[in-house]
């Protein structure tokens, strides 16, 4: 699988978004279990088949573009709202990126490490693979200059607190379900979805500022276009008042661009034992 990997690093862009468009259809038309949990998400959003549809190409690209994000040349990115970045750096009190399953996750914190890794490196949380070779090529594939990672376990989390109080970045996934005990059960277009808290947490514990970040994936493999926008302000709230804000910052943003969300994920879950 690693020479599968190095040979489609190396392919350009145009190619791996074109191979995974029909991957994603081909898994769409062959899968049942997810085909039927793609629907299903979509339709509890109230999207029907013309809004959902591309989003089954976009699935299939964003699994195909992970070997050339990780291995491969630098792909080119623009910013949106970097001015917004700027300005919570500038307070000096630490940045929580908030990044949803929308578009291409890797490349935002790519992008931010490139751009400010510098002077306020990214620590990045994420759910190590199971195969041990996958989980040493993406700890070693992430973890680039200006850009740390962190696990899913409590050594990440202490290692994000520490970022976040030398006023630095975490960045996060917020709809990922997290293991039983370390969430809440939040309404998720109108659905019980279990709800991490440790975005808000991390935030409230470090007075850190909150952002939304998310990787837009433009056609024809012309690269991306990574935006900055506020999130909600989180500080002062309980768990319930918090989650709640940025479940609805979250729906609106998917609503916006639901061509490129994840709708296959299984966000109605039930969380794993911890």
């Amino acid at each position: 699988m690693l020479l599968v990997f190095q040979v489609l690093a190396r392919l350009p862009l145009w190619l791996l978004h074109g191979l995974g468009a029909l991957l994603g259809w081909v898994v769409f038309v062959f899968s049942p279990g997810y085909r039927r949990n793609f629907v299903a998400n979509a339709r509890q959003a109230g999207l029907g088949a013309p809004q959902w549809r591309s989003a089954i190409s976009a699935a299939g690209r964003l699994a195909i573009e992970v070997p050339r994000l990780w291995l491969g040349p630098s792909v080119a990115v623009r910013w949106q709202g970097a001015e917004l970045v700027d300005a919570a750096l500038a307070q000096g009190r630490g940045v929580v990126f908030i990044t949803p399953h929308l578009g291409c996750f890797e490349v935002a914190a790519q992008a931010y490490a490139q751009r400010f890794g510098s002077t306020h490196p990214m620590t990045a949380l994420y759910r190590p693979a199971r195969q041990a070779w996958l989980a040493a090529l993406e700890a070693r594939s992430r973890a680039r200059p200006g850009l740390l990672t962190a696990p899913t376990t409590l050594t990440g989390v202490r290692q994000m607190l520490k970022a976040l109080k030398a006023g630095h970045c975490v960045g996060l996934l917020p709809d990922q379900v997290p293991p039983l005990g370390q969430g809440a059960w939040q309404p998720f277009f109108g659905k019980p979805a279990y709800t991490m808290t440790l975005s808000v947490r991390l935030a409230q514990m470090t007075g850190a500022a909150t952002l939304l970040a998310w990787g837009e994936r433009l056609s024809w493999g012309r690269g991306y276009v990574l935006h900055i926008l506020p999130a909600p302000n989180v500080q002062g709230l309980d768990d319930s008042l918090a989650l709640a804000a940025l479940n609805q910052a979250l729906e609106t943003l998917v609503l916006q661009h639901s061509d490129q969300y994840l709708w296959g994920y299984a966000r109605y879950k039930q969380p794993r034992s911890a």
